[in-house]
Formats: structure tokens, sequence, C-alpha cells
């Protein structure tokens, strides 16, 4: 075990390394100067003169050759420090630290929903299969496979926002100011977060319960005499979690990008919004940054789920 996760360590090393390069250099690859766009968005650009553009270049270190650029930015990295926002003038890491627990509050609560409710809507679909739940829930796992998230949050803020009023159609507060608000205004976003992972992990569970109860050790646990929920709980929806769980570590990444068409359309102070808003400004330190975050939390994710393997499985063995 202990190889296995030195093993996987080294690889995300490697792949951390890979995400790097490439953020870093496909942005310098877009059209247009960030210093030009920030001050064009700020002050006069025909009455700046160029002294003062060359202040800034220097500044933020785009006067450099773009190979010393990038090992300054790593090795800032190694030291915690994410650089300055161009745009925001103001500390990455501030900024990070501002946004993150926003998008982590919705993220989680999406992740953590469309697990439970998922695993349990594919699993009475399987154990009731071609009745009459069955047939209501395959047709919603292809709905909520389907459906884009920004279309069904138009749609939803549409409903319960300006029809019924019911909901409030954007912002953000956090549950620790004020938790009823804060519960009324997350609603909506985290259902469209949490509808592609909800539809994906049932489909995903009745598959794989429906292939894990034809079993020989399942139908060896009946005539046993087990009680019938017994052997569902106890034999089979332990082996059918596994591709699952799978999916789950997968959804991690998944919800981060969703992160970011949702809280546009919700107005959410999020990192997805930063992140759309640092792309159009060009803010290289802040694009990559939360690039490499995102990074690490999916490696982390994903490690975590191979390692759990073993746990519902203990025939599987780390080499």
């Amino acid at each position: 075990m202990i190889t296995y996760i030195i093993r996987r360590l080294l690889h995300a090393l490697l792949v951390l390394f890979m995400v790097t390069l490439i953020v870093f250099f496909v942005m310098r690859l877009l059209p247009g100067d960030p210093l030009i766009i920030y001050v064009a968005q700020t002050a006069e650009l025909e009455a700046m003169p160029p002294e003062m553009l060359d202040e800034l270049r220097k500044e933020f270190g785009l006067d450099k050759p773009i190979m010393v650029q990038y090992v300054n930015w790593v090795l800032g990295i190694l030291r915690g420090d994410f650089g300055t926002s161009i745009f925001y003038r103001e500390k990455v890491g501030k900024l990070l630290l501002e946004r993150f627990p926003v998008t982590i509050h919705l993220g989680l609560l999406a992740l953590i929903l469309g697990a439970i409710f998922g695993i349990l809507a594919g699993l009475l679909a399987a154990i009731r299969r071609g009745k009459w739940m069955d047939k209501v829930v395959t047709p919603l796992t292809y709905v909520g496979l389907t459906i884009p998230a920004f279309w069904l949050g138009i749609l939803l803020i549409y409903a319960f926002g300006l029809k019924l009023h019911w909901l409030p159609i954007s912002g953000y507060t956090s549950p620790l100011d004020d938790f009823w608000l804060s519960t009324r205004q997350i609603v909506m976003p985290v259902l469209c977060l949490a509808v592609f992972g909800l539809a994906a992990n049932a489909r995903q569970m009745r598959s794989s319960m429906l292939e894990i109860i034809q079993q020989d050790y399942i139908r060896t646990a009946r005539s046993k005499g087990l009680r019938e929920w017994t052997v569902i709980i106890r034999h089979a929806m332990k082996n059918s979690l596994i591709p699952v769980i799978t999916l789950i570590g997968m959804g991690v990444g998944i919800i981060f990008g969703g992160s970011i068409v949702i809280e546009t359309v919700f107005a959410i102070p999020g990192v997805g919004r930063l992140f759309v808003s640092s792309i159009f400004g060009q803010d290289y330190v802040v694009v990559q940054a939360i690039t490499l975050v995102i990074a690490v939390i999916v490696l982390f994710a994903n490690l975590i789920v191979d390692i759990s393997y073993g746990w519902f499985d203990p025939r599987i063995r780390y080499g």
C-alpha cells in the first residue's frame, strides 16, 4: 500500500508539472497584452506614457524572458506565493482564500447530494427492475445526463425566482452570517451542479447492481435464508459501489468545471466566476493559480478513490 501511494504521488507530481507548463505557456499564446487590457479598463490608454507601461511590466515581471517568468512563478508557488493579480492588484492567495470557500461550499453539497441520491435511486431501480420505480428513474437519468446546466439554471430562475418568487435569483451569503438566506440562495445552484452527478451515479449503480445480483455468491446468500435487504446491503451493494466511487472521484473535476458556468449564471462570487473574469482580462497569474489548485484537488480526490477500492473489495491488491 505504501509503495502504491508513493508511486501515485510521484505520478501526481509529474502531472502537476505538466499542468504548470501547459497553463503557463498557453495563456501567453493568447492574443493581446494583459497590461494594455488593464490600463484600458482603468484609465485613458492614450494618456499613459510608454514609460509607465514599462514600469508596470517590470512590476509584474513581464519584462523578463518567458522561461525566467516560468521559473520565478514555480519558485514563488513553492514558497506559498501565487503572485499578484494584474487586474485586482491584490495577492492571488488572498483572492483564492476569499473565493474558494464559496465554491467548495456549493461543490461539496452538490457532490454529497449527487452521490447519496444517485446511489439510492440506482439501487431502488435495480431491485425493482421493470417496475414503476425503474420506469421513473431510468428516463430521468437520461434527462439529467443530457440537460445543459446553464439552461437548467435559467429555467429554475424563471420558475422559482421570477414567477413564484420562492427563491433568490442571484448572490451568495455565508451560512455563518444568515443560514436561512444562504440556504435559499444555494438551492438552485446546488441543484444545477448536482443533477449530472446524480444521474450518472444512478445509471452506474443500477447497471452495477444488476450485474452483481446475478453472481453465484448472491444466490448462495439467498439460499442460506438471509433476508433480501441483508443480501442487498451486506453482499451486493458494497461490491456495486466500486465503479460508482470512480464516478464520484471524477465528479470532483466536473463540479469545479460546472461551477464556472453556474457561478456566472447565478452571479455567485466564487472561484468559477473569478476564473471567467480573469480569462477575459488575461490575468495570467490568477488563471494559472486557479488551474493549479483545482488540479491538486482533483489529483488528491482520485488518489483517495483509488485507495478506497481496497476497502470496498478486499480482493483488490496494490502492487
